[in-house]
């Protein structure tokens, strides 16, 4: 299968995804942020990092560069995306998830092992956990408080959109403790931790975060 990893100008993160993606058994492919189509891709990864320095609003203007245009609609017609950290921002800014997220409430760039736990495995990057399976992914944001008016949490809790919560304390102060949501059709994902990070155990805290990428293949090849 073939993966689309976005390098905007600011991506820190890009080659992470692309070697879990590897990892998982999918075919890596670099897109650009200039490109004017997704080379075929069957699904794509915006990564971590602070696109254009996060200027204006952290993913504000990464939401309009050229890729986002083929991306936007093709996520409408069912592609899978998956936002990391700043993939996240971009996702919301560009209105394919709701919410926004905003500077951690302590101020301060917060970079630790996090514990999660998924709450629903519907989603196409979520299948491979168990609903209430607890996993440890790093997370390392300074803008990462996700929020959203108190009639679209209740929606997300309602229909199940909540992804993935903190668990053993809120690095952030997202509301709900909320650290992933997906869209109505459970094709796109966005996620403040970072799971490329956690999947190799020589170099991540643990091999929890390979799941997300294993999920969508495993998902597509069942189909």
């Amino acid at each position: 299968m073939r993966v689309g990893v976005v390098t905007f100008p600011g991506s820190l993160d890009d080659r992470d995804a692309v070697r879990a993606v590897a990892l998982a058994g999918g075919e890596p492919v670099a897109l650009w942020h200039a490109d004017a189509d997704l080379r075929g891709v069957e699904a794509v990864v915006l990564p971590g990092g602070f696109s254009y320095g996060d200027y204006l609003r952290c993913g504000a203007i990464a939401r309009h560069a050229p890729v986002m245009g083929p991306l936007l609609k093709a996520a409408g017609a069912g592609l899978p995306v998956l936002g990391i950290c700043n993939g996240f921002q971009v996702l919301c800014e560009a209105r394919l998830l709701p919410g926004a997220l905003i500077r951690n409430d302590r101020r301060r760039f917060v970079c630790r092992d996090q514990r999660l736990r998924v709450e629903s495995s519907a989603s196409a990057w979520t299948s491979a956990y168990e609903p209430g399976e607890e996993i440890v992914v790093p997370v390392k944001n300074g803008e990462g408080g996700y929020v959203a008016d108190e009639r679209t949490l209740d929606s997300l809790e309602a229909e199940g959109r909540v992804v993935l919560r903190y668990v053993g304390g809120n690095p952030n102060g997202s509301a709900r403790d909320i650290a992933g949501v997906t869209d109505a059709s459970g094709r796109v994902v966005g996620l403040m931790p970072h799971p490329e990070h956690a999947v190799d155990p020589l170099t991540g805290p643990s091999t929890d975060g390979l799941g997300f990428f294993a999920s969508l293949l495993h998902r597509v090849a069942a189909a």
